[in-house]
């Protein structure tokens, strides 16, 4: 029965993109036969969600556009509370989860009533996460709009301001939300450069879902965070941070997430890496982690390190 609900939840999230699904295809992401597949739909009909089935060679199941679904389970404050606390993992508040966070997000942003999200944007607007890390500050909306576009294979169109550029209109076939350092990234097709394309999500506002599906690409490797490593490794950052630390890989990667690479060395060392653009973050690690370490590169960490040193020093004293 176990085995049974879960894949009915599977199939329920699988319909509620909306797209017509191939029966053959559907079945291969459940890993079950044809026939299963029609008991699992009969079910999800007899709890009152509206599937429709095409029959023959090319037949399937698609959720009815507009449909009203069943109400999801849950008292006013469990969804805020929910909903709410689904936002704060988005935002890195806990390592780890930030993308299912926000694909969950997704979901129950729309199963919510409209006095219900007004209530969240609310609470959201007079409360203050104390995120460890300070990213850059997302809009909730935006993401989740993302997060639709990419769960929902829908083409997206939105404002972008790149590092070096002018501010444009882009239309592109979102494949992945990605979070990558201290910062939320969507990899997605180009349809006017005809290409793969990685955009910050700070730098993105008015995303707007244009209600028309595409069919997925191969994306290169087919790893969005390999892919997306690889392409900012190819943009010059404006410092290389490399640090020798006397203490274990393990500890040093607790205290820095994912937001830097670290190399387990002999007699208890560990290099850490960054490639970043502002020396605040590599001197806050070091003085969080309160262990002997040696400055590899650049010069300039070391000058920063002194001048802060200096300051701690006249305010201890």
């Amino acid at each position: 029965m176990a085995n049974t609900s879960a894949r009915m939840l599977r199939l329920l999230s699988l319909l509620q993109t909306h797209r017509y699904w191939p029966g053959s295809e559907l079945a291969d992401r459940l890993e079950v036969s044809p026939r299963t597949l029609r008991r699992d739909v009969d079910r999800l009909r007899d709890l009152g969600y509206p599937v429709d089935a095409a029959r023959g060679v090319a037949g399937g199941y698609q959720l009815q556009a507009g449909a009203a679904m069943p109400p999801l389970l849950l008292d006013d404050e469990e969804a805020v509370a929910i909903a709410v606390g689904l936002r704060s993992s988005a935002a890195g508040a806990v390592a780890g989860f930030e993308e299912t966070s926000v694909r969950a997000l997704a979901k129950v942003i729309q199963l919510l009533p409209p006095r219900l999200r007004r209530r969240i944007d609310a609470l959201q607007a007079v409360t203050a996460p104390g995120v460890f890390g300070g990213g850059p500050t997302l809009d909730a909306v935006t993401l989740t709009t993302i997060a639709m576009a990419c769960r929902g294979e829908e083409r997206l169109r939105f404002t972008y301001t790149p590092r070096e550029g002018e501010t444009m209109r882009r239309f592109v076939e979102p494949h992945r939300l990605v979070s990558l350092g201290r910062r939320w990234y969507l990899v997605a097709w180009d349809l006017d450069r005809g290409d793969w394309r990685s955009f910050r999500v700070d730098r993105l506002v008015e995303p707007e879902l244009t209600g028309a599906r595409f069919r997925p690409r191969e994306l290169p490797g087919e790893d969005p965070v390999a892919w997306l490593r690889s392409r900012l490794a190819a943009i010059p950052s404006r410092y290389d941070v490399s640090v020798l630390i006397e203490a274990s890989a393990e500890a040093i990667q607790a205290t820095v997430g994912h937001w830097a690479t670290v190399e387990s060395l002999p007699d208890g060392m560990s290099r850490m890496r960054m490639n970043i653009d502002d020396l605040g973050w590599p001197v806050m690690v070091l003085g969080v982690m309160a262990a002997p370490f040696t400055v590899e590169s650049p010069p300039e960490l070391r000058e920063r390190l002194r001048a802060t040193a200096e300051v701690l020093a006249r305010g201890a004293a």
